[in-house]
């Protein structure tokens, strides 16, 4: 890289960061419907995805190909570009959040003077609002795919998803200050930082006390990314399919892979913000050169796939168990109970941290 200049090398390296990214975590979403079919099958006493490829691997390669096939239709009087925007408003927005999220330690490169962070794509000091600001973009496109498709109850979905999102935003977000005010910061690498001196003590589920902000923020996370018991915008006995009732081909499929990078993306929330993100649960008890800079480099990576994964496996066992509100309950749930106690824990968080500084 010795005939580049430092802006082209930095360039480079992101651009090699960001496709590496992106193609994990497509892959990730492509799994995750896999994982859940296959969890879902074990618990319903069934075996789930098993004849295309070896124990089904093949599926989510089966089931893009027969999305790409799929007739691509359109109907005759819905509004053509906000039609064909709306599922890429959903996806785009639910993958381009990941941007930020520090998933290993902090791990410099360096090249032709440039020093690249291994594990994140940006490191900025305020990737939570970053992060928060981009998802709840994502609700125009559920808003305007029911818009546009000139379907009532395409519309009536739409409109129940948008409700049911801009209300649960608001707990979910100020679930998170409690974890804020700990830190004194919005980077998310600070934030991870300030969890990994004592290893799962440090954590601000156990040592943070934010359990009742941690039970807010996954409340939420359910109903943000509209799964079960919070499914409402998708029940078939009441509105056909819901705000994608007349999208097909891969169309249809953006709007799921949206919600499934969605659900990765609030795991991995809940992973830096509750439970230290890449650090072990062990802390500094093992000397920070352990198993050489390969393993040290890797390690927190794996830890930090290791929480996400149980986070998953939690969403797909919820959804496997319980059956969904009225949408009357989701509504007070969000509003009478869920907000008042995020309010709460950070008038009490407040407190304890002024009492103790």
């Amino acid at each position: 890289m010795s005939h580049l200049s430092p802006f082209q090398t930095f360039l480079l390296l992101s651009i090699v960061k960001i496709i590496v990214v992106f193609v994990i975590t497509l892959t990730a979403v492509a799994y995750t419907v896999l994982l859940e079919r296959k969890v879902l099958g074990h618990m319903q006493n069934r075996w789930g995805p098993s004849r295309v490829g070896p124990f089904g691997l093949l599926q989510p390669l089966a089931d893009g190909i027969k999305l790409f096939l799929k007739e691509d239709l359109l109907p005759l009087a819905a509004e053509r570009p906000l039609f064909i925007a709306a599922p890429i408003i959903a996806l785009t927005c639910a993958l381009v959040s990941i941007a930020v999220v520090p998933f290993g330690a902090a791990h410099h490169i360096y090249a032709n003077g440039i020093g690249v962070d291994m594990f994140d794509i940006s490191n900025i000091n305020i990737g939570l609002l970053v992060i928060l600001g981009i998802t709840s973009i994502g609700v125009y496109g559920i808003a305007l795919s029911g818009w546009s498709s000139n379907n009532k109850f395409s519309l009536l979905g739409s409109l129940r998803a948008t409700s049911q999102l801009v209300s649960y935003e608001l707990a979910l977000g100020l679930s998170l200050v409690g974890v804020v005010l700990r830190a004194q910061s919005l980077s998310l690498r600070t934030i991870v930082d300030s969890q990994s001196a004592h290893g799962l003590l440090s954590w601000n589920f156990f040592g943070g006390f934010q359990f009742v902000a941690f039970f807010i923020y996954l409340m939420a996370a359910y109903a943000e990314t509209n799964r079960t018991p919070f499914d409402l915008p998708e029940a078939e006995s009441e509105l056909v399919a819901g705000y994608h009732t007349e999208y097909s081909s891969m169309k249809f499929a953006m709007f799921f892979m949206a919600e499934y990078a969605n659900m990765i993306t609030v795991s991995c929330v809940a992973t830096l913000m509750f439970f230290g993100g890449a650090s072990s649960p062990l802390g500094h008890l093992l000397p920070a050169n352990f198993g050489g800079p390969i393993l040290t480099a890797v390690f927190p990576v794996l830890w930090f796939v290791a929480k996400v994964f149980a986070f998953l496996l939690l969403y797909i066992w919820v959804r496997g168990t319980l059956p969904r509100f009225r949408y009357d309950q989701l509504m007070s749930f969000g509003w009478k109970f869920l907000l008042p106690l995020a309010m709460a824990n950070i008038i009490i968080t407040s407190l304890v941290l002024a009492l103790h500084g």
